[in-house]
């Protein structure tokens, strides 16, 4: 019996790869945004219908490197959610800002809007709220409290590349979005990751701190990093981005293989379709509320069966001993992130999974049912 994995990198055959990189052994440039970098970066511009798009070499540092280049003060609030990778949180934390935890809805496990302003103080510059599993924020209601308050907003968007809302791509909203594009996203360029935004001026920033703040042979005009994505990773992204309809076209026949097995099960509960949301399939959590056993349980059941699942996002990040002792921190304080983090598991879900293979993992999980 062969073991399912939770997720499998999309590839592009291996002569095509070749092919886009043959070009590498001629210029011998291997990164420092040459060629490969320049044409995924347009690319991306296109797709994405974004002004600016700045290429990382992976998605925690281009969040980091956003929210930096904010300049906020140090010691100021931003108000986040902890169901979420643990990534979102420490890269305010590494700016020297106070993450603040806003619980979540139950429908779609995006940031509770109902609860931001209660959150405000004088000392809060930021909302960082997260698109979950493919799920988009209530963008409007977000962008209507950032105005009152005079805040920005910093999406983490790493589970949102290509999903759309009311038309306009998941890029476009805030200001500024962060994409991963890690071997397990539904886009990835091996290792990496994206900034998007509409402000002018904030390129030659989000270029500075990803590459040591050089603007030519003899300039150095700002205090940066290294954080550049690579030939390679760009050229895996270049072929990756020609399969991409495809690639979601195939997650969605994956979901509704799902769906069918487990939508209107007792105790088990699905993230309904979000209203004028194109989804990308990031993802396919399932949340065990009152099933016959738990959700621990039903880890080990697909683990004993060779399918690996994965408890995502558990634990909430108010709650790892990082955390604890910020005053939002702590399950009591964000009940319906608690409650979700200790109940989903996300199944597995690539554009290979084979139909077959979706049967025998809810076969598994029904046979926990009455």
């Amino acid at each position: 019996m062969s073991t399912i994995n939770v997720t499998r990198s999309s590839m592009p055959g291996f002569n095509e790869y070749c092919e886009e990189i043959k070009t590498l052994w001629d210029s011998h440039w291997l990164t420092n945004m040459g060629e490969k970098h320049q044409k995924l970066q347009r690319k991306l511009e296109s797709l994405l219908a974004c002004p600016h798009v700045v290429l990382y070499t992976n998605g925690h540092l281009a969040l980091e490197n956003v929210i930096a280049a904010m300049k906020f003060q140090k010691g100021s609030e931003v108000i986040t959610t902890p169901f979420t990778f643990v990534s979102t949180t420490h890269a305010i934390s590494r700016n020297g800002l106070i993450p603040v935890f806003c619980d979540v809805n139950p429908d779609n496990y995006t940031i509770d809007v109902d609860k931001i302003e209660g959150l405000i103080t004088e000392k809060t510059v930021a909302i960082v709220p997260v698109h979950v599993y493919g799920n988009m924020c209530d963008v409007e209601r977000i962008e209507q409290i950032a105005k009152k308050y005079d805040l920005k907003v910093i999406y983490d968007a790493a589970h949102a590349f290509a999903v759309k809302y009311k038309g306009i791509s998941s890029a476009n909203f805030g200001d500024a979005s962060m994409f991963s594009f890690h071997a397990t996203k539904v886009f990835n360029t091996i290792e990496g990751g994206a900034v998007c935004f509409q402000d002018d001026s904030l390129v030659n920033t989000m270029n500075d701190m990803k590459n040591f703040g050089i603007r030519g042979p003899e300039r150095v005009v700002f205090i940066g990093g290294n954080a550049k994505m690579s030939e390679f990773q760009a050229a895996m992204g270049i072929c990756n981005l020609r399969h991409l309809n495809e690639e979601i076209g195939k997650r969605k026949i994956v979901a509704e293989r799902y769906w069918s097995h487990l939508n209107n099960v007792k105790g088990i509960r699905l993230c309904k379709p979000q209203k004028d949301v194109e989804s990308n399939y990031a993802y396919f959590p399932v949340v065990f509320d009152e099933f016959d056993v738990d959700r621990d349980e039903v880890f080990e059941a697909l683990s004993k069966n060779g399918i690996v699942a994965r408890k995502y996002f558990y634990p909430i990040t108010n709650s790892v001993e990082t955390y604890v002792d910020l005053p939002t921190a702590g399950a009591e304080k964000t009940p319906v992130a608690a409650f979700l983090a200790d109940r989903v598991l996300t199944l597995p879900m690539y554009a290979d999974l084979a139909l077959e293979d979706v049967d025998r993992i809810c076969e598994v999980i029904l046979s926990y049912g009455k």
